[in-house]
């Protein structure tokens, strides 16, 4: 089989396999869960979800066409744009809310197929239910590493600065590994099995 051949092979299997994945019930359930306590950690841990002071009110920017792609304090950070206090909660939308929510969607993806997998390990080739649940292990891993810089900034490590060029890199990073690890747990699924 050419190269080309096995690439369309690849992401036929892996597309089938989300598709599986998505088509049932409990995929669904996993993957929403999964994309929705992703953005809301990658919110939390970058400061734009935040405990509310109790008052309700909306603030925009003055100019938030031209604010909404300048970056804060590193690269893939940018500064908000909207502030929406919500009673018991604080919410401010920056163009990082849909960089979270795409990392999520590929996160709860990833967890959704690696849960087909555990649920019908026959279906992906394995002979072991707890095979499948190990699949997933990749996925939440490389999606953790969005949040590390922020993490270490929580922390208060003195970091120097070609450490945080490399931090700066994880977010690319951690999206091509979870890419690449829905492709590896995808093309094992054999639709036929599920």
């Amino acid at each position: 089989m050419t190269v080309s051949g096995t690439l369309r092979e690849t992401v036929g299997r892996t597309r089938r396999a989300i598709g599986i994945s998505l088509g049932s019930r409990g995929g669904r359930a996993v993957a929403v869960g999964v994309t929705i306590l992703y953005l809301l950690g990658y919110l939390y841990a970058i400061g734009m979800l935040q405990p509310g002071t109790g008052a309700f009110g909306v603030r925009i920017a003055s100019t938030p066409a031209a604010q909404l792609f300048r970056q804060t304090f590193g690269s893939f950070t940018y500064e908000p744009v909207a502030l929406f206090e919500l009673g018991i909660v604080t919410y401010q939308f920056s163009l990082n809310t849909i960089i979270g929510l795409a990392i999520g969607i590929l996160v709860g993806i990833n967890v959704a197929v690696s849960y087909i997998a555990w649920r019908q390990p026959t279906a992906c080739g394995i002979t072991s239910g707890s095979a499948g649940l190990v699949a997933g292990v990749p996925a939440l891993l490389s999606g953790a590493a969005c949040c590390a810089p922020v993490v270490v900034l929580l922390i208060g490590i003195q970091i120097t600065g070609a450490v945080l060029v490399v931090f700066e890199l994880l977010l690319p990073l951690s999206v091509a590994m979870l890419v690449g690890s829905l492709v590896v747990v995808g093309r094992q699924v054999e639709p036929t099995a599920t």
